[in-house]
């Protein structure tokens, strides 16, 4: 009875599927999230209902709905759905499956190649889809976690949409997690747990946006019940690990953290600031390119208005490289609110650039004939040195002379912390300059 066997294989195949797969939705309008571009009038919905569908890039974490929304756009336009891991496929392989597209096309059936984690193509590999996928042999989709803009050659990118995927919010979390609960055909429905508010919440909190982790979490707590038990709080605390911080190291979170984290201190928020700090010690980034970025930031921004930033920054690197995590953390959160409170500066910042573009695009300006070197035989013969006044003989350690050979104001203090003493010196100064001129 080859009927009721295969019907039973079917049964038992799709009985041990994970609930994630299980609740994938079954039409566009079952996908949850990403509604900034596939809502109504958003771009991804108006490339599906003109039916003009170009190669498409889906950028974003796990759990989102990349592979789910591939799918369902092959269904959307009736083409054979085919799927390659880039981590594992060959160009052979790769090759083999475009040749098939191309006979398919020529008996008029479309094919959507849907190629997961994307990034992990090399070069040639990328280049071998290319011009298949400026034909339209194939309507290539690839998903990756990596910033395409970075990883993926140019003309890939320049001839695909890409669409960044967000993590899916809260109250969408929630949602499929009361479906699941729900659904006595793909879901948990039959179990007829009984599902309190704060331990759905919790899982839709802590899955940090990602679907598939907050159905598997689901799924392990509510099958280790009896049936019509009680997921609580306890059971769904006890049925999720550790969350994975998403972080590459050398990658695109890399770049936005701590942009984030150095902006945070600028705008004087440490508690933005010691929230990044802890986003990137938690993934494991070098705490000594963080110690390194503090002392940046204390130059850069802070500067003059606290020259006490500077010698603590620098210590704390030197205390980090010393010390290490996890006891570093403590030094770094020390220099992080430290900077993040101290007045802000980049006076210093904006002076040496300004001068740079002067040295490397404008005439040089020549040393002034008082201000050069005398102290060698014959320098006197050159004129040089001649009138020089030793500052520290006038009054107050100042004397009026021109230092430069032209009007020019790089360093403009501002009226914050202790640049405000320098800039209120520096406007004597410069009426002193003009009173005795």
């Amino acid at each position: 009875m080859p009927g009721l066997f295969d019907r039973q294989e079917e049964q038992h195949a799709e009985e041990v599927r994970p609930l994630a797969s299980r609740m994938r939705p079954r039409s566009l309008e079952e996908f949850v999230g990403q509604r900034h571009f596939l809502g109504e009038g958003k771009l991804l919905r108006r490339m599906l209902t003109a039916g003009r569908l170009q190669s498409l890039i889906f950028f974003g974490p796990p759990g989102t709905g990349k592979t789910t929304l591939a799918r369902l756009i092959a269904d959307h336009i009736e083409a054979r759905f085919l799927q390659l891991n880039a981590a594992s496929a060959g160009v052979k392989e790769l090759r083999d499956i475009l040749g098939e597209a191309r006979e398919r096309l020529k008996r008029g059936e479309r094919t959507v190649l849907f190629v997961d984690e994307l990034h992990h193509f090399n070069r040639t590999q990328q280049d071998v889809l290319l011009p298949d996928v400026e034909e339209g042999v194939v309507t290539l989709i690839g998903a990756t976690t990596a910033n395409p803009f970075f990883s993926l050659v140019s003309a890939l990118v320049s001839r695909s949409q890409v669409f960044e995927f967000q993590p899916l919010e809260r109250s969408e979390i929630r949602g499929l997690l009361d479906r699941a609960l729900a659904d006595c055909e793909r879901g948990l429905g039959t179990l007829e747990i009984e599902a309190t508010d704060e331990a759905l919440d919790f899982l839709a909190e802590v899955s940090d946006g990602d679907a598939r982790r907050a159905l598997t979490a689901l799924e392990i707590g509510a099958r280790s019940l009896p049936v019509g038990g009680r997921f609580d709080l306890a059971a769904a605390q006890e049925s999720i690990q550790k969350k994975a911080i998403l972080y590459d190291a050398a990658g695109d979170q890399h770049y936005d953290v701590i942009s984030a984290f150095i902006k945070s201190i600028r705008g004087s928020d440490p508690d933005a600031a010691i929230y990044w700090l802890a986003r990137m010690i938690e993934a494991g980034e070098d705490p000594r390119f963080i110690a390194r970025r503090l002392v940046i930031a204390a130059s850069e921004d802070v500067g003059n208005a606290d020259p006490h930033a500077l010698p603590l920054a620098n210590a704390a690197a030197e205390a980090t490289d010393r010390v290490g995590l996890p006891e570093a953390r403590i030094i770094l959160a020390q220099a992080t609110t430290y900077l993040a409170c101290a007045p802000k500066s980049n006076a210093s910042y904006v002076a040496i650039d300004a001068a740079l573009e002067d040295v490397r695009h404008r005439r040089l300006l020549p040393v002034p004939m008082h201000l050069r070197d005398a102290h060698y035989r014959g320098a006197q013969r050159l004129g040089h040195g001649a009138g020089y006044a030793y500052a520290h003989d006038g009054e107050g350690g100042w004397v009026d002379q021109d230092y430069l050979g032209v009007e020019k104001t790089y360093y403009q203090p501002t009226d914050r912390g202790m640049e405000a003493e320098m800039q209120q010196r520096l406007a004597e100064l410069r009426a002193r300059r003009q009173r005795d001129g």
